[in-house]
């Protein structure tokens, strides 16, 4: 009978590994046919980073070039070292699994920090241990436990200190709970947590301009006024607690029939830039590197995840936009090809990270992918 069950049970781990093997080749199928749909300006080119990361969600970069990657209904956070720099992920290292929507990660000072819905944790020195990740440290576990946009996203400011979004545990509602559809900021240890922004109902997205250090980030406006209405938004945050307008003003103009009945828009901090609504952005990036040509320098690209529930699909497409004096000035398609003419979605990019080499790396939660957009002109020796 021990027998038996030991065979049975090599016979099962057998099925799942060529089930696995399976998946991963149809992954790399699917990724590679995206990578090539994928339309960037001419001299601009699309590689397949890795295509074995489901649910790919939030980048971050080590100082030795390891990529770092939050999810959200996987559960898990990978590593992916590139030692040799040909732009291709080596392999990957799951670090984490089971945890709580880990959408955020960032890097700080040789440590890894992943936030979950209620909580903020750490692991640390984790580049000399990814193939034995160790157990994590808590930093924080008193967030809201509400899942309703409760996955965040997580970055280091200028000041040094760790930034996440709390967002508004529904489509639209007013909270007593003083944290929900805020910004907040704490030191690397967890104390000081302090509100940062208020009146965010969902960022998924955010940086600061490399010349203002002011900070700018996505918000994804409310679901059911109609298809072109509320526009989304791009808000910039020139000094904090400032109030954006959830979930009484949509954009800087748009009283909520049942929350601004008594109010004004111009009682709150109107968007710096507005989206057509439901085009979802999440990851932005200003472009600081050197490899693409000079005119991207200090731009701002955005990832635009896409709608769910418009009549006519809309997004799916990383935007540029352009900045002049500190301040957005104009907009225009940089990448497209995740969803085609008949409105089916190929894929759906989320975050936007710099290289060292200055390229971008894009992830893709549909296929489980991360791209690498590069600049190559035909006549390039490179």
């Amino acid at each position: 009978m021990i027998r038996a069950i030991q065979v049975g049970k090599s016979f099962v781990a057998a099925v799942l590994f060529l089930c696995c093997c399976a998946f991963a080749a149809q992954s790399a199928e699917i990724s590679a046919k995206v990578a090539k749909k994928i339309q960037v300006p001419d001299g601009f080119r699309v590689s397949v980073f890795s295509d074995a990361v489901p649910n790919a969600r939030s980048l971050a970069l080590g100082e030795d070039g390891t990529i770092f990657v939050g999810t959200r209904t996987e559960g898990k956070v990978y590593a992916l070292p590139d030692k040799n720099g040909d732009g291709k992920a080596d392999r990957v290292y799951v670090l984490a699994s089971g945890l709580t929507l880990p959408n955020g990660v960032a890097y700080l000072d040789g440590d890894l920090y992943v936030a979950e819905v209620p909580r903020l944790i750490r692991f640390k020195d984790i580049l000399s241990k990814l193939d034995k990740p160790p157990e994590p440290d808590v930093v924080y576990d008193w967030f809201p436990t509400k899942l309703h946009h409760g996955w965040k996203y997580l970055r280091v400011g200028p000041d040094g200190k760790l930034y996440m979004p709390i967002g508004a545990p529904c489509n639209i509602c007013r909270s007593k709970n003083e944290l929900f559809a805020t910004i907040v900021r704490m030191s690397k240890d967890g104390g000081d947590l302090e509100i940062f922004a208020r009146g965010v109902r969902n960022t998924v997205g955010f940086d600061w301009h490399p010349q203002t250090r002011e900070m700018f980030f996505t918000d994804n406006g409310v679901d059911w006024m109609g298809d072109e209405l509320p526009p989304d938004e791009l808000n910039r945050a020139t000094r904090s607690d400032r109030h954006y307008g959830f979930p009484f003003c949509h954009a800087d103009r748009y009283l909520d029939p049942e929350f601004g009945d008594d109010d004004s828009c111009t009682n709150y901090t109107a968007p710096a830039w507005k989206f057509a609504a439901h085009v979802a952005p999440l990851g932005i990036r200003f472009y600081t590197g050197k490899q693409f040509p000079a005119e991207y320098k200090n731009q701002l690209f955005v990832a635009q995840h896409g709608s769910w529930n418009r009549t006519k699909p809309r997004g799916y497409r990383i935007v540029l936009v352009k900045f002049q004096d500190g301040k957005p000035v104009s907009s225009n398609v940089f990448a497209k090809g995740w969803l085609n003419a008949s409105g089916i979605a190929w894929g759906q990019p989320v975050d936007i990270l710099q290289l060292a080499d200055g390229s971008l790396l894009v992830s893709d939660d549909k296929n489980g992918a991360i791209y690498r957009i590069y600049y190559q002109p035909e006549d390039s020796d490179a």
